[in-house]
């Protein structure tokens, strides 16, 4: 069964919403974390990184939803409601056959995390960058990987998966990005 943790908090945090950190906590390989711009232009999927890194990358920021998206984590009941305003970003391990505990850390509070097939396939409107994602068949989670939220700093995400073929993928929604309009 897969596992999708949320351990929400209720405390107050500057909003904003860009990548600002990772780490990895413990793996079965020698990698790093690695934010990418996704301005670079770069595929995502279908075994094409093979690495040991976790990879994660800003997409559209600032975008007041014009309908409510459903998540598999977070927000009210599934659900991100129509009107919020949300960054989005996204979050990738796609190594060969390695484990990796790590974590992610935002400049603003989580909001929501799509963490499969359906429902990263239907956020894809808030991926506006010259990343291109291939191989969306098999997006999202693994049996088994787990994602939470850290319960004393909703800015966090932890993740503990293992990747194969083609790797796991996740779509994290956090506040609105005042560290974004800035640039």
């Amino acid at each position: 069964m897969k596992a999708l943790w949320l351990m929400a908090s209720a405390l107050a945090s500057p909003a904003a919403g860009l990548v600002i950190a990772g780490d990895i906590l413990q793996e079965t390989c020698a990698g790093r974390f690695v934010l990418l711009d996704p301005n670079d232009g770069f595929t995502v999927g279908k075994d094409n990184f093979n690495t040991c890194h976790l990879y994660a990358f800003d997409e559209d920021q600032n975008i007041v939803l014009p309908e409510p998206i459903h998540v598999d984590s977070g927000g009210l009941n599934g659900l991100i409601a129509q009107g919020t305003e949300v960054a989005s970003h996204c979050m990738f391990f796609d190594s060969i056959n390695d484990t990796q505990f790590a974590f992610v850390e935002f400049d603003a509070p989580i909001l929501g995390i799509a963490a499969y097939q359906d429902t990263m396939g239907a956020t894809d409107f808030l991926a506006r960058t010259k990343a291109t994602f291939i191989g969306e068949r098999l997006r999202g989670l693994e049996e088994n990987d787990e994602v939470w939220i850290d319960p004393d700093r909703p800015d966090r995400l932890y993740v503990l998966w293992a990747g194969s073929s083609p790797g796991d993928y996740i779509r994290v929604f956090t506040e609105r990005s005042v560290g974004a309009a800035l640039v």
